[in-house]
């Protein structure tokens, strides 16, 4: 399943004590402490796995390496290792305290999430001409511990939508070498599934219900996806008794929750074109030219109207 969205605390590594020590040689008695070590700090790394949040998800905590105690003969404390947690590109991270909000935007992009506490200074660092033997030294500081929360908007340059049994998983499985799982049930599945064609990124959006944008079924958790695609491919099933509906449907719901996702380009197909007699097709794409819609008939089992998809991500792709 995929996990988009989690809550976690960071705490970043407490800087170690800086020591007391002196020289042990007669007649030298100088100081020689060394500094305690920085705490390790914690940073957000993007990554192109989709399901990069999973492991953190069973998490509510997570925690930098503390910097070492310093020691005498000079030595410093060695410093914490940092904690690097990886994250899939599109999730915004948002600090819970301040609010300050960033997005992951590409593979490789580091955000400092929680700053490592500073060593504290030895007693060498306190040594001066008044104090030739100084006995202070100084402990380390804690690391920051923010709260944050983790939201996954997937970025895909082609979306597919439709109500649920339209044939979107079947039609990306085809399309890519994804391999969401198929089955003919009237009720949406759980989790967004992604696959290339070439170097284009196809998001298969679970199927949406009436009713989502204002929290019915699972609701945003799946039109939030589609914000970030630049295409929609919106499917219809062939085999409905009102295709129209359906269309709007859909429509409706993209519109109720942000009005932008209605002005994104859309490509519209009648699904399953096989599952119906040759009369019952052009109906049915009679009635949707009729309400303004102009849509194309296809089928996985139709090589060519497979081949007329890919066309137009073809022509998509050429555009990027």
């Amino acid at each position: 399943m995929l996990v988009d969205e989690i809550r976690i605390q960071l705490f970043a590594g407490t800087g170690g004590k800086g020591a007391v020590a002196f020289q042990k040689v007669r007649l030298a008695r100088g100081p020689t402490g060394g500094d305690g070590g920085n705490g390790g700090s914690v940073y957000f790394e993007g990554v192109p796995d989709v399901n990069a949040l999973m492991p953190l998800a069973g998490k509510k905590e997570a925690h930098a390496e503390d910097g070492r105690d310093g020691r005498g003969q000079f030595l410093d404390g060695r410093g914490g290792t940092d904690l690097i947690l990886k994250i899939p590109v599109g999730t915004t991270v948002t600090n819970l305290a301040t609010g300050y909000a960033q997005e992951i935007e590409h593979v490789g992009q580091r955000i400092l999430a929680a700053g490592g506490g500073i060593g504290g200074r030895g007693n060498f660092k306190f040594r001066s001409a008044v104090n030739t033997s100084p006995v202070e030294s100084e402990t380390g500081l804690t690391g920051d511990t923010p709260t944050y929360r983790l939201e996954l908007r997937l970025i895909a340059d082609v979306g597919l939508v439709g109500l649920p049994n339209t044939g979107k998983s079947s039609l990306l499985n085809e399309l890519t070498a994804a391999k969401s799982r198929v089955a003919n049930y009237a009720f949406t599945t759980l989790e967004p599934h992604l696959g290339a064609y070439y170097e284009l990124i196809l998001a298969d959006i679970p199927g949406i219900i009436e009713g989502a944008s204002t929290g019915k079924g699972l609701g945003v958790k799946f039109l939030k996806h589609i914000e970030r695609t630049k295409v929609l491919f919106h499917l219809i099933s062939a085999e409905s008794d009102d295709v129209a509906r359906d269309y709007k449907i859909i429509r409706n719901e993209l519109e109720n929750y942000n009005p932008l996702l209605t002005k994104k380009t859309e490509y519209v197909f009648l699904t399953k074109s096989d599952a119906v007699a040759p009369q019952e097709l052009k109906k049915r794409l009679t009635v949707l030219t009729k309400h303004g819609i102009q849509a194309m008939p296809i089928s996985i089992l139709d090589p060519t109207s497979i081949d007329e998809v890919k066309k137009i991500l073809n022509k998509i792709k050429d555009a990027k």
